[in-house]
Order: structure tokens, then C-alpha cells, then sequence
């Protein structure tokens, strides 16, 4: 089902589930207006059509002792569609990188990282990051603090546009 095909209530259950994944199916029928039965087909139905992908917690990382937490801007010496997947690759593999975007311009990568410690980053970007096969240049950018985290997508403004098409 492409996201065009999507009624109302198929966004407020991905709008509901993604405030809070952890509900029940009988409290998100209720905030539908729809029996339990009907609710539940139609969630496992956005799950394998790939439109809800999972349910994650939201954790602290500062809290858990992650202190760091770096964006670098990764320019690879060749674009060429393997050397890309290559890299994808790699990312996969390193855990202090949390987050791997592809780019357009003059930056071919961004990636998130986070560390315990600065001591930790530093090892992986001269160890890891830097010496990766088809690394030209890495510029990184330490995080002093964050205004806005929110995952997923704001569903208000495609509930407004399905507005406005009718």
C-alpha cells in the first residue's frame, strides 16, 4: 500500500502508535472509534506492507552515560554505487554510529554517532571512521546540546493535506 492509498484511519493508527507503541490494541480501537477485531487487521496489515517497521523504546543516552554525540560529514574519494553500498556497509557494522544518511551535494554521508566519552569517539574516528576504504575527508561537529528529538513523521500535516484533496 503506498502512502497515497492510506485512509484516516490507517494515519491515526500510525499517528497513535508512533506517540505511543506500547498501547494495546483494545485502548487504540477506543481512540479509533473502532471495534478491536477490524483495529488489529488492519495494524498487522500496515506492518507487512513495511509502513510500520517496529516498536522501539526511547532511551536516555545521556542518562545511560552517552555523552557524546557527534555528527561527521563523511566525503568518500568515489560515488560509484558499490563504493556507496561498501560504505552503507561499514556503518552498519560500527555501534557508535547510530545513523547513516546517504546525501546530495557536496557531502556523500552524515552520520550520528554517539560515545560514552570523547576519549571513545576519537579512537573510532582515527581507528575506524578516517582509515575506512574510500574515506576522503570527515568533518565532525560535537552536539553541546539538543532542542528537538522526535522520531517518525508528523502526521498532522498529511491528515491536513487528505483535507484540503477532497
Amino acid at each position: 500500500m503506498a502512502a497515497g492509498k492510506i485512509d484516516a484511519i490507517d494515519r491515526k493508527i500510525m499517528a497513535e502508535l508512533q506517540a505511543d507503541g506500547r498501547m494495546t490494541n483494545v485502548e487504540l480501537s477506543k481512540r479509533l472509534g473502532i471495534s478491536a477485531p477490524p483495529c488489529l487487521r488492519r495494524v498487522r496489515m500496515l506492518e507487512e506492507q513495511g509502513l510500520i517497521k517496529g516498536y522501539h523504546a526511547q532511551v536516555d543516552s545521556r542518562a545511560l552515560g552517552f555523552e557524546v554525540m557527534v555528527f561527521a560529514l563523511v566525503g568518500l574519494s568515489s560515488q560509484a554505487e558499490a563504493d556507496l553500498v561498501a560504505f552503507e556497509e561499514l556503518c552498519e557494522d560500527w555501534p557508535l554510529v547510530r545513523e547513516c544518511h546517504m546525501l546530495n551535494g557536496e557531502i556523500d554521508f552524515m552520520l550520528k554517532c554517539v560515545a560514552p566519552d570523547l576519549s571513545t569517539f576519537q579512537t573510532f574516528l582515527t581507528g575506524d571512521l578516517t582509515s575506512a576504504p574510500n574515506v576522503a575527508s570527515v568533518k565532525t561537529s560535537l552536539v553541546i546540546r539538543g532542542a528537538k528529538q522526535q522520531p517518525g513523521v508528523p502526521f498532522d500535516v498529511m491528515e491536513e493535506r487528505a483535507e484540503a484533496e477532497k
